[in-house]
């Protein structure tokens, strides 16, 4: 397969995962800005939310302040930014629209429809009491972009290069939102353990959909934040957390091999990070700091997606 045919399929995938992501960090930021009595101080939900999807800097150089409304018009709408939710699935549409030959027609159209069905969306309409419904709406439509790529496509080079694209932005976003829930949201040591601590651990289990498997997985109705991360780093039962990621990044990375015949560097990185993971356990990882081991993961992921690039060619 041309590099630039692969490079179309990896980002396709990134982006309309992206968009999800997106999408479920906002409710995150949403349900947050609506809880009573929160600690004066710590009520900086939407710098959080800029901040775990690396969109903060961007955003700054645009905006003096940090308000709701401004944020969630940045993170949706803003074409300048492009990791806001309209760049992302436009730019999904036009990298999918580049391998259209490659593509199934449910895959193709479920990205084409989403994209048109979001052009007659207007920034103005997307008042407060809105903004859940089109939330959801954007999970909807990229989880038919995923159900028809697994269900429609071959499992050929196409397929697998969507997946890459697919897990290491997955493993990306899941690694952001525990970073910024632990080091970024909760600032005062003071504050473990307090009624606010527990709500905001809770919507970030929301946040992935995670708050029931938690629940059921742990037979424990409290929030432990030791067990959410656990949950969302080492447990490969759980389909958004790292460890399940990069189970599957390798699964592609695998199927490439076998096509091809050749491995490359990506290949071993890959591996690495796996085994790290399936090695780890939370005592060790709590002992370390869990900052410190989430933001070597990011860095590592960013790593290998260039390695990805390089080995396979993109432009």
């Amino acid at each position: 397969m041309l590099g630039r045919t692969a490079s179309s399929l990896y980002w396709m995938s990134r982006y309309m995962e992206r968009a999800e992501n997106l999408a479920r960090l906002l409710e995150v930021g949403y349900r947050i800005s609506l809880m009573p009595g929160a600690v004066e101080g710590h009520r900086d939900e939407w710098r959080s939310t800029l901040q775990s999807c690396a969109c903060d800097v961007a955003y700054a150089a645009k905006h003096p302040e940090i308000t709701g409304a401004k944020v969630i018009q940045f993170l949706i709408f803003d074409e300048d930014n492009p990791s806001s939710i309209r760049s992302c699935i436009k730019t999904a549409r036009n990298n999918g629209r580049a391998v259209r030959t490659a593509l199934t027609r449910d895959v193709w159209e479920s990205i084409n429809s989403t994209w048109n069905d979001l052009a007659q969306v207007k920034p103005s309409s997307m008042t407060a009491d809105r903004l859940p419904v089109f939330l959801e709406w954007v999970k909807q439509r990229v989880m038919s972009f995923r159900g028809a790529l697994l269900g429609t496509m071959l499992r050929n080079d196409t397929y697998y290069f969507s997946q890459l694209g697919n897990f290491i932005e997955r493993a990306d976003n899941t690694a952001r939102i525990l970073d910024v829930k632990y080091f970024i949201l909760l600032p005062r040591p003071s504050d473990v353990g307090s009624e606010l601590d527990m709500q905001q651990w809770a919507q970030i289990l929301r946040s992935v959909s995670g708050h029931r498997s938690y629940r059921w997985f742990y037979r424990d109705s409290s929030y432990r934040p030791w067990l959410i991360s656990e949950f969302l780093i080492l447990r490969e039962e759980m389909p958004r957390s790292l460890v399940f990621s990069y189970n599957w990044v390798n699964r592609a990375l695998a199927g490439l091999a076998n096509l091809y015949g050749k491995t490359y560097d990506c290949h071993d990185q890959a591996r690495d990070s796996y085994d790290r993971l399936k090695e780890a356990n939370m005592e060790q990882i709590f002992q370390s700091g869990l900052h410190e081991f989430l933001q070597e993961f990011i860095a590592g992921n960013t790593s290998l997606s260039q390695s990805i690039a390089r080995n396979y060619n993109f432009p």
